[in-house]
């Protein structure tokens, strides 16, 4: 899909954090394979089982808040999923175009607010490890809300709460179903991430421009 962002026209870059801006590996491991290996050991069941458990309860809440809070998931699940999120924090780290890109938006003037359904513990982490928050203008995690990126109440608050003009702004996800509540929020310029995950192939996005290395979009910025 062709994709042209008239620069001059943007003065506010909306950006996800894991698979975004950060490696999304952290997450699918943590998620898909550390806490089932956790759970099943602690419950007795074996790997498969636990994952398989652990699969329906996560699709049970899908694109709700609740699938992002490591309290929800630290009382469902028995573990405690914040001390697990702290001592795996060494291993999150940023994409090798994040900074370049952060850089050169900053350079040319452009206002960069992170824009995540993190949880705020997962959220200091992050930033802990990574030295992100010192590239970033504004850092916002939609549980201050009440309401995650999939809810058109969200965009409506964070509108208001940034000032931002839709019209002027570019939103870069790796979640299609989150580009499209962008989109029909009235956002622009809505890009998808086709490598979240550095260790699995290439995905494919159905109804919006994507890429896979944004030192491709520094050229037209400056």
């Amino acid at each position: 899909m062709h994709f042209d962002i008239d620069w001059n026209e943007v003065d506010t870059v909306l950006l996800d954090m894991d698979g975004t801006l950060l490696d999304l590996a952290f997450d699918n491991y943590f998620w898909q394979q550390l806490v089932p290996e956790t759970y099943g050991a602690q419950n007795g069941i074996s790997p498969q089982e636990a994952r398989e458990r652990i699969s329906q309860e996560y699709h049970a809440v899908q694109h709700t808040l609740n699938w992002y809070c490591l309290d929800f998931w630290s009382e469902r699940l028995g573990l405690d999923i914040c001390a697990m999120t702290t001592a795996q924090g060494p291993h999150a780290v940023m994409r090798e175009d994040t900074v370049p890109f952060l850089d050169a938006l900053k350079a040319s003037g452009k206002r960069r607010i992170l824009l995540t359904n993190a949880h705020p513990h997962n959220l200091a982490v992050k930033l802990e490890h990574t030295g992100l928050a010192s590239h970033l203008d504004l850092l916002l995690s939609t549980h201050t809300f009440g309401y995650p990126k999939e809810d058109q109440r969200l965009w409506q608050a964070v509108a208001e709460e940034t000032t931002l003009d839709a019209h002027k702004t570019l939103f870069i996800d790796d979640s299609e179903p989150i580009l499209d509540a962008a989109a029909l929020f009235g956002i622009r310029y809505c890009l998808g991430v086709t490598n979240p995950d550095s260790g699995i192939a290439e995905k494919q996005y159905q109804r919006h421009p994507a890429l896979n290395d944004y030192r491709r979009l520094i050229p037209g910025i400056r």
